[in-house]
């Protein structure tokens, strides 16, 4: 990370050759506290410490109608504090700028017109964006769809276009037809949520939402009955809640397609989890806080928010968000608690986070399969196998024979007996997982290597392992036990192949590098076997019984079979 010192400096030069300077002819009118709170806060901004931004930028105002760039860094940290309204006034006391150039500003503007129901002048301010701001890819994006958005909604009428924008072009006319409620929502609908190149699947919700304002009940419940709790998302397990408790009410309160504010909201949440989905956690939070802004109703998208914050290691702001969900929000307040649990393991340890979540879990009356599933999880990789056992089973036994739901939880379950060493169980449970789904590479994978580290049916193992490889070539995991596979029969040249590429695909894994270096030493490449070998006491979390093994080979190279 850049010194606090370096960044000031950078910050400085940018700072001299900014409009600043050549709208005063006094630098004496930009003190020395004024400019220390400015570059304090540009640093906090930089370092996402949005909070700490903002309590300077607030300190330092005076700099606000004679420096551009203060006011984009000051308007973004206002929108990322969810201080939209703040931060659309501040563009507005500044409109005057010609030099304020960033895209977000003009967005801010339109929406701010769309939340006051003038379509007409957010259709003017869009009109308005410089072309050179509509070079980024995302930007142009944004602008379109909003252009044709505000076409649909001022004139009640699809807008024809040629435009091919991906992805963008089904989901916008999609909601684009709801809002009009023309006859063919339902099959654009069904062509969104059924595209088997794309998961769509958290349409399926709106879609509930249409049918159950519709007054289309039955189509609804037939829908959800084609759901499970464990394999549904978060927001289409909730929906499958209400629906099953006859609460259809709830639907429209939070959603409808016949208000552009919900709908817009929406566009601009696939904008936000599309910059999460990049790793670009304040982008994302960004638009979630424009999403929100227009439709503050539904609440759920704030589980994104929550989701960046902790992929960011903001654990205090993430729990901050988190306690927006209630008890009656089910599946969120289920939800509130997982990711409470995770950010106790965080911050505490591994033990205060199962604790935690056990403890929450033991107060709910009949838990449904999801939090079984869960529950059984958090033991599995809390490496409590027994309990894991436990609540699989549970599953296991409410489900039906040839489910492929079970065969994942056979799956989950004979890994556990196998990390207990109970062999029996996690075969018979592992082939059971096979038998319904004979061509899971995963599960094919798993029980090959337990058997490989047994000793036992190699040529079956390599069988199983060459399948699984034929129709998942790129999962290290299956790379590198194909690769031991070989190992172990003495096809050196194979191995070496497949190892190598698997620690180019996981160079942090213990495992893969102790491996590979198994096989340089074979090949009599001895000095770079001790390479990898020592690379492995250089890893975290290396169990210690391998750390062991390797202390032992990095004296003695492999002992002459």
């Amino acid at each position: 990370m850049i010194s606090k010192k370096i960044k000031i400096i950078f910050i400085f030069l940018l700072f001299y050759q900014s409009p600043l300077l050549s709208k005063s002819n006094n630098f004496n009118d930009f003190n020395s506290k004024n400019i220390s709170k400015y570059f304090s806060g540009i640093v906090a901004y930089e370092n996402k410490d949005n909070s700490n931004a903002l309590n300077y930028f607030n300190s330092s105002k005076i700099l606000l109608d004679r420096h551009d760039p203060y006011l984009e860094k000051f308007v973004m940290t206002l929108v990322l504090e969810n201080k939209v309204a703040q931060a659309i006034n501040n563009i507005k006391l500044n409109k005057e700028k010609k030099n304020s150039e960033f895209f977000e500003a003009y967005l801010l503007l339109a929406l701010d017109s769309l939340k006051k129901n003038n379509i007409d002048q957010a259709i003017d301010i869009l009109s308005g964006v410089p072309e050179f701001l509509q070079k980024n890819r995302y930007n142009y994006i944004i602008l379109s769809s909003l252009k044709k958005y505000l076409y649909v909604f001022k004139e009640k009428k699809i807008l024809k276009s040629k435009e091919n924008l991906g992805n963008f072009t089904l989901i916008n006319e999609t909601f684009q037809r709801c809002y009009l409620g023309d006859q063919k929502t339902d099959s654009f609908f069904s062509n969104l949520t059924n595209n088997s190149q794309d998961d769509y699947s958290r349409y399926i919700y709106f879609y509930l939402t249409y049918l159950i304002e519709n007054n289309k009940l039955e189509e609804a419940e037939i829908i959800t009955n084609d759901l499970d709790y464990i394999n549904s998302t978060l927001l289409l397990s909730q929906g499958k809640s209400w629906v099953n408790g006859g609460e259809f009410k709830k639907f429209n309160e939070i959603f409808s397609c016949k208000n552009y504010h919900d709908v817009i909201g929406e566009f601009l949440f696939l904008i936000s989890n599309i910059y999460s989905s990049q790793d670009e956690f304040e982008k994302s939070n960004f638009y979630l806080s424009l999403s929100i802004y227009l439709n503050p109703k539904f609440i759920f998208n704030l589980s994104l928010v929550a989701e960046n914050l902790y992929l960011n290691e903001r654990y205090k702001k993430a729990k901050e968000v988190l306690d927006n969900f209630e008890k009656d929000q089910n599946f969120y307040y289920w939800y509130k608690i997982k990711k409470e649990s995770q950010i106790i393991s965080k911050t505490i340890n591994k033990d205060e986070g199962l604790n935690y979540i056990t403890s929450r879990f033991k107060k709910i009356k009949n838990p449904n399969n999801k939090f079984i599933f869960d529950i059984a999880n958090f033991y599995k990789n809390s490496k409590k196998y027994d309990e894991a056992i436990k609540y699989y089973s549970l599953i296991i036994d409410s489900l039906d024979k040839n489910s492929a739901l079970k065969s994942d939880l056979l799956y989950r379950r004979g890994a556990s007996y196998e990390r207990l060493k109970n062999y029996e169980n996690a075969d018979k449970d592992l082939l059971d997982s096979l038998k319904i789904e004979p061509n899971n590479a995963y599960v094919l994978n798993y029980l090959a290597y337990s058997w490989l580290e047994r000793d036992f049916k190699i040529d079956e193992s390599i069988q199983m392992l060459e399948k699984a490889y034929a129709s998942e070539s790129n999962d290290p995991y299956i790379i590198d036990s194909i690769g031991w596979a070989y190992y172990l029969i003495n096809d050196f040249i194979k191995a070496e192949k497949f190892l190598k590429r698997a620690v180019e695909l996981m160079p942090e894994d213990p495992i893969v590098n102790d491996h590979y270096g198994d096989i340089l030493w074979k090949l009599d490449r001895k000095i770079q076997a001790r390479y990898f070998w020592s690379m492995v006491l250089e890893m975290k979390d290396v169990e210690k019984n391998l750390i062991e093994v390797i202390n032992n080979k990095l004296i003695t190279g492999l002992e002459k079979s």
